[in-house]
């Protein structure tokens, strides 16, 4: 079967429409945010060579390299979601017919929630990344495609509070309490402060049109 990143969109929103349960929120997540390190991409390579920019060159050369490298490792965050989840299906199918087999299922079930945990997690901080150098590209950019890095940054803000709901719901199914509140502290410290860098990134883009 092939990736969801070598499939067509109109494929893509076919199988997140469907009734199978994967591609769902978290691979939806790592779209939103791969997206958003393209636009990024997009707006250092309109603003690379034009004399008008010759200023900010360098800086939208070492912009271009970051958003790109992170636009791949968000595009591995989709098929990371997908292969988390299917396992964690495969979990809930083990027999349970005798006590051994309930522990061993439940033991199976839990060590693929942390797992579930961290994937989306991984992919929030990638998404945290993703609105910090849309507000690179907003102050340096070429006005031209200016609007894109505003694109960018909420597609950014969006894809990270999307990770964060995946988080949310697998943490909530840990028995192990204790990893559990780890993580929402992890994530809760990637949160802080998106909304009002979003927003900012938002408010300098609209300034500019």
């Amino acid at each position: 079967m092939s990736e969801i990143k070598d499939k067509s969109v109109q494929v893509f929103l076919d199988e997140l429409a469907s009734k199978a349960p994967t591609p769902g929120g978290g691979s939806a997540a790592a779209v939103m945010g791969a997206q958003s390190a393209a636009l990024t991409s997009m707006v250092c390579n309109l603003t690379i060579g034009k004399p008008k920019y010759a200023e900010v060159e360098a800086e939208m050369r070492a912009l271009l390299e970051k958003s790109e490298a992170l636009r791949e490792k968000l595009i591995g965050m989709i098929k990371a979601d997908v292969d988390v989840f299917d396992r964690l299906m495969a979990t809930y199918g083990l027999p349970k017919e005798t006590e051994e087999e309930k522990t061993a299922r439940s033991a199976a079930i839990q060590a693929v929630l942390k797992e579930a945990t961290d994937v989306p997690l991984a992919c929030a901080r990638a998404c945290a990344e993703a609105i910090e150098l849309s507000r690179i590209a907003a102050d340096k950019g070429n006005l031209g495609v200016i609007s894109d890095a505003g694109v960018a940054a909420m597609a950014g803000y969006s894809a990270l509070k999307s990770a964060a709901l995946n988080v949310y719901i697998n943490a909530g199914g840990l028995k192990d309490r204790d990893f559990a509140e780890a993580k929402l502290a992890e994530l809760e410290q990637v949160m802080q402060g998106a909304d009002t860098a979003a927003e900012a990134v938002y408010q300098v883009v609209k300034a500019k049109l």
